[in-house]
């Protein structure tokens, strides 16, 4: 079985040459194509410039441990001057009409698509040992998602209020906020990226953004594209940074008196951090966070959908992404039909180096320590009395990041694999005999980000989907699944809140404001 097969469409897309060099109409910056050994530098106020100090990092293929470029790290001076220009932006790209920013992003959806021909994939099977089939998913959804924030130019409304007060008019309209700092992950490059930055721009603020230290080009790619399509200068800047210098230039961004919203996706244990921050100085952030997604399968369930349902979910990307299974709580009365067919799937699934293997389907994880850290999350549950039911407890690979999907049962409340996100090719197995024993299961986490549940009976999976402590739950299709439109995020816990997408997102990067319009000669008493 080849997880590029399962329960996931990318668009079909026309063979394209590589998109060639043109020049932008954003006073100069050209679109260009890249290569994976040149340096990578930041990008403020439209121009691509080492950092202030000249220092650098060095960006390794996880699977090798080969330096492929080195990037620029951005300094606190950096992101002073960064914020500065994305400031001066917003005076006049906030004032720009909707058409305007519509076409801009329409075309860098174009632009986007023309990338699966040219970087992205080099760039991400590199940084982040991404298998072709992911490399689709980020382009396409990527390119959909600059198509649907498009759409929304013209959504972006306010309403008339009626006065109680005699020859007074009131309105309220949505406004931007000012500029935006946003972090985005590794894990799904350019589309996170994308997600962290399009709908703040298309409400008419600017943006400064931190990207993952371990994927640079790979984001770059979203950044490129909209800058080729027009995007002004300055609008959004780029600040990568060492992983040593990233404390004190997030908070330094994050407290910054003219960054008004923060956006941040990843690990709860940072997203804490920076709504910590945040708080000292009442600014509101938008954090997707961890995710430990259960999926309740009931007795009259296809169980044949379920399983596809649950490896897809488990183990595309290698288990490293927010919405991945990892919990599989089964009605007694099938539990041993659904782990026999479950076993027999993952069997089939094709685990390996991606470098030396284009066919593989589950490739190494981003770091040697993570794939440790997951292995020794397992290994502590096994040692704890977890039933091993599928892999081998090793971690292979030159440095050590490929890990075999790996299936236990009998894990218990007091194993630290039981609460914890593992971010890896694990699932968790377990028994309920009630509706009120599977509700229990699932909500039994400090993670709330999403989940599904399995039966033929909707209006019971309905009722249960409802009692589900979750940002967002699936009938009968797997946990990882998102649409640009849908209102992502967490309730709460260790998947933090607020929301990206459509128009939760606009509510999340614009203000309401009250303007009152007064006719002359108002008589107030005193």
């Amino acid at each position: 079985m080849n997880l590029n097969d399962i329960h996931i469409s990318v668009p079909k897309y026309q063979e394209m040459a590589p998109h060639s060099p043109t020049t932008s109409n954003n006073g100069g910056v050209s679109e260009r194509t890249s290569t994976l050994s040149q340096p990578q530098f930041l990008f403020i106020n439209g121009k691509y410039i080492p950092s202030s100090d000249n220092e650098t990092f060095p960006v390794r293929n996880p699977i090798t441990g080969s330096v492929l470029y080195n990037c620029a790290s951005a300094s606190k001076a950096d992101y002073e001057t960064a914020i500065e220009n994305a400031h001066s932006a917003y005076q006049t790209w906030s004032q720009t009409g909707p058409s305007a920013r519509r076409r801009i992003f329409l075309k860098a959806a174009d632009i986007m698509e023309s990338y699966i021909t040219g970087d992205a994939p080099e760039f991400m099977s590199q940084e982040v040992s991404a298998t072709m089939h992911w490399v689709k998913i980020n382009v396409f959804a990527t390119a959909g998602l600059f198509r649907e924030t498009a759409s929304l130019a013209t959504q972006i409304r306010g309403e008339i209020v009626p006065a109680d007060r005699p020859g007074t008019t009131i309105w309220v309209e949505r406004q931007p906020v000012g500029v935006v700092f946003a972090i985005s992950p590794w894990n799904a490059p350019i589309n996170l990226t994308a997600r962290a930055i399009a709908v703040p721009l298309l409400c008419g603020n600017t943006v400064v953004l931190k990207p993952s230290e371990f994927s640079p080009k790979s984001q770059d790619l979203a950044i490129r594209a909209l800058t080729a399509a027009g995007l002004p200068p300055g609008c959004v800047n780029v600040l990568p940074t060492s992983a040593e210098r990233t404390p004190e230039v997030t908070e330094l961004a994050v407290k910054h008196p003219k960054v008004l919203r923060i956006n941040f996706t990843g690990s709860d244990r940072v997203g804490r951090i920076i709504a910590g921050w945040a708080a000292t100085c009442l600014k509101q952030c938008v954090l997707e966070l961890g995710g430990k997604a259960p999926v309740i399968v009931f007795e009259d369930a296809n169980i044949d959908d379920a399983v596809e349902a649950v490896v897809f979910g488990a183990l595309a990307f290698s288990g490293q992404v927010c919405m991945s299974t990892e919990r599989v709580i089964l009605h007694k009365s099938i539990s041993r039909e659904f782990i026999e067919k479950l076993l027999k799937k993952v069997e089939t699934i094709k685990t390996g180096n991606h470098l030396e293997d284009p066919a593989v389907s589950i490739s190494g994880l981003f770091t040697s320590a993570h794939a440790k850290r997951v292995m020794s999350l397992v290994k502590s549950a096994v040692d704890g009395g977890a039933k091993l039911l599928a892999g081998d407890l090793q971690v292979t690979g030159p440095r050590g990041t490929i890990i075999r999907p790996h299936i236990l049962e009998h894990v218990s409340t007091n194993m630290d694999i039981a609460h914890v996100e593992t971010f890896g090719p694990v699932m968790l197995l377990s028994e309920f005999e009630t509706d009120d024993e599977a509700v229990a299961s699932a909500n039994d986490s400090d993670f709330s980000l999403c989940g599904s549940v399995f039966s033929k009976d909707t209006m019971r999976a309905l009722d249960i989907s409802k009692r589900l402590r979750l940002g967002a739950c699936h009938i009968n299709g797997p946990s990882l699944y998102v649409e640009s439109t849908l209102p992502q995020g967490g309730t709460g816990g260790g998947s933090g809140y607020g929301r990206f997408g459509g128009m939760a997102g606009v509510e999340a990067f614009t203000e309401k404001k009250i303007i009152t319009v007064v006719k002359p000669g108002l008589k107030l008493p005193l």
